[in-house]
This record gives structure tokens, C-alpha cells and sequence, in this order.
């Protein structure tokens, strides 16, 4: 929309610069010779040529500086205001070089122009100069460059606050991480140390290990390594995802080694995807199958995943007591999968099934392959 707009302003400023370079020309009373349409032909031109200096400044100057010798030589008295605009816009591009050099070279040839025309040495050289005086010249070229100085500070004080931005973020990362760190890994290192020798101890008396307590020291393994992951990744930036979908697998055999019948089914050719949709599915697999070990009291889940061309579609259904009359309140777990998917720009479905027991079923948009 900003691009529209300066577009027609463009365009705005070429039409009238070329009206009244015409409106001056038809001023002087010129006859209807070939000579002279030519001369009017190269005011209009040299008026619209400006519409495309922003996008490109250097071959507009030529044009406009050509067109402000060749209607002097047809015998035009016009300013050479489009060369002006021209020297303001190629300036403010950065091209001041070219621009001196271009205006060297229009100063010397407006008189040899002029003269063609009026066969007059002192008139010809009062005529260039009224064509181009050298304040306008110089004032063009100065609004310009004071433009130009304006707009690269603006960009750099942009710059300096995405930079402080960006390092404040961090600092405030490694600040969580540390609080992470002080406040959790402690009491989890302790959580999972007890219920090592609890267990331990009772396989070592020959007695059977209640099956709560190889949960607990399940868990406990899980959370250390879930904590240890999202610290090194608060403190990376994400730079190394802790997990994404080659860790899915992973998931599934731990679920089996719990007593649960889980499957995994992969369909679909795998292509690359963002880093941050393998996470996302890895967590969406993860919470799903932490709840039908908590809540489900499942024997069998089945985990999906479908790479197609343009989404990554993941199902995790399970047999378990749900039913569509005993939908279960979403936890803080759905919620946050239902927060990841939405941030992606995909959907989500969470709900019981017909036939009894939950299914999960997310979208992930992962744009079309290359």
C-alpha cells in the first residue's frame, strides 16, 4: 500500500511538472513547425521521466538533462526544471557523484544549446544560465543530501532498537533460565535421586516395585530432561532445537515401556519444514500421550503423522474412558497445545471419540515445497 502510494505521487509530480513546462513553452509563441514540436515533445518527456525517478534516479537525470539541451537548441527559453527534480532524487538515492558530473555537463552544454538556436553568443550564454542558475542547482542537490542524512539516521536509530531490543530479550532469557535452574532442578534432582533408591532398594529386598513409583521415577527422568532441554534452549536462542519430530519415536517407546500399547504411523514423504512446526508437533505428540497415561486409562494409543505438500497433519487417538457425554475440562496442557497451534496459523481439534476414548488432531501449515 505504501509502495501505491508513492507510485502516484510519483506520477502526481511528473504530470504537473510536465504541464507547466508545456503551458511556459506554449508561452513563448512558438510556430507550428517540426522544429518546435519537437521542442514541446521534449518538455512533456522530460516532465513524465520523473514519474520513475525512485526507481531509478541515475537514467532519469540523463533523460531530463538530454531533454533540457534539446528543447534549448529547438529555441525553448524553459527552465530545466525536471533536470532539478531529477539532481533532488538522484541525490537522495546516493548518487552524488554522477549527479556533479551530470550537472558539469548540462552547465556546459545549455549555452552551446542556446547558441545553436539564437546564433547569439552573449544571449545564448544569458539564456543557459536563466535555464539552470546554479543556487537552484545547488539548493536541489542540498535537499537531497539533507534527506538522504535524515532518512539513514532514522534507519539507524530503528536498527538500535532492534538491536536493544534483541539483547534485552536475551538478557531477560538467561535470566528465566537461570531462575529455572535455582528454583527446579534442585527439588526434581531430589524427586528423581529417592525414587532411584526406592526402587532400588525394593528390587533389592526381592519385593515388587508399585507401579506408582516407576511413574514417579519416569516422571522424574522426563522432567530433568525436559528442564535441561528448555534451559539450553533459552540460553541458545533457539538456535539448536532441543526437539522436534525426529524425537517423536522416542516419545512412543517411552509411552510402550509404560505398559501402554502405543503405535506410531508415519505417511507421506517428510520434506523440510520451520524448525519451530517439529517442535510444535513433538510438543502436541508429548501432551498427548502424558495425558492418556495420566487420565486416559488407555491400554492402546496410536500416534499419526502426515507429511503433505503444504501441512503436517498429527492424530493421537486412544481407547480410553472418554466419551462424548463425559467430555473432560481442557487442562492447562490442551490449552498451551491449543496456544503452539494457533500461533502457527494451524487448527486443532481435541475431543472425545464416538466409539469412546480421545483424539487429538492438529493442522500445522508448512508452506509448499520448493
Amino acid at each position: 500500500m505504501g509502495t501505491d502510494r508513492a507510485g502516484i505521487r510519483d506520477w502526481a509530480i511528473a504530470v504537473c511538472v510536465a504541464a507547466i513546462l508545456l503551458v511556459t513553452g506554449l508561452s513563448e509563441q512558438h510556430s507550428a513547425t517540426n522544429l518546435d514540436l519537437l521542442g514541446y515533445a521534449l518538455l512533456v518527456a522530460g516532465g513524465l521521466a520523473l514519474a520513475a525517478g525512485r526507481r531509478a534516479p541515475v537514467p532519469v537525470l540523463a533523460v531530463t538533462g538530454l531533454c533540457a539541451v534539446g528543447y534549448q537548441a529547438a529555441g525553448f527559453d524553459v527552465p530545466a526544471v525536471a533536470f532539478l527534480f531529477a539532481v533532488y532524487a538522484a541525490v537522495r538515492a546516493g548518487h552524488r557523484i554522477i549527479t556533479v558530473a551530470a550537472s558539469v555537463a548540462l552547465l556546459a552544454a545549455l549555452p552551446l544549446a542556446a547558441l545553436a538556436s539564437l546564433h547569439d553568443t552573449g544571449e545564448a550564454f544569458a539564456q543557459a544560465r536563466g535555464a539552470l542558475e546554479l543556487a537552484w542547482l545547488i539548493a536541489a542537490g542540498a535537499a537531497g543530501e539533507a534527506l538522504r542524512q535524515a532518512e539513514r539516521r532514522a534507519d539507524e536509530a530503528e536498527r538500535t532498537r532492534e538491536e536493544t531490543a534483541r539483547r534485552r530479550a536475551g538478557e531477560e532469557r538467561l535470566h528465566i533460565a537461570r531462575e529455572l535452574h535455582d528454583s527446579l532442578t534442585h527439588q526434581i534432582s531430589v524427586i528423581k535421586v529417592q525414587a532411584e533408591v526406592a526402587v532400588h532398594l525394593a528390587r533389592k529386598r526381592g519385593e515388587q516395585v508399585p507401579e506408582a513409583l516407576l511413574a514417579i521415577l519416569e516422571a522424574g527422568r522426563e522432567a530433568n530432561r525436559e528442564l535441561r532441554a528448555t534451559l539450553e534452549a533459552l540460553r541458545d536462542d533457539d538456535k539448536t532445537p532441543p526437539h522436534g519430530l525426529d524425537h517423536i519415536p522416542e516419545l512412543v517407546e517411552r509411552a510402550r515401556a509404560t505398559g501402554l500399547d502405543a503405535t506410531l504411523t508415519i505417511d507421506g514423504q517428510r520434506h523440510d519444514m520451520p524448525a519451530a512446526v517439529g517442535r510444535t508437533a513433538y510438543r502436541i505428540v508429548q501432551e498427548s500421550l502424558t495425558n492418556i497415561a495420566r487420565h486416559a486409562a488407555a491400554a492402546t494409543a496410536s500416534v499419526q503423522i502426515d507429511y503433505q505438500p503444504d501441512t503436517l497433519a498429527i492424530r493421537v487417538d486412544d481407547d480410553g474412558k472418554a466419551t462424548p457425554d463425559t467430555a473432560p475440562m481442557p487442562g492447562v496442557g490442551l490449552l498451551g497445545m491449543r496456544e503452539r497451534v494457533t500461533a502457527l496459523g494451524g487448527r486443532l481439534r481435541a475431543e472425545p471419540r464416538g466409539e469412546g476414548g480421545f483424539t487429538v488432531q492438529a493442522e500445522l501449515p508448512v508452506g509448499p515445497t520448493s
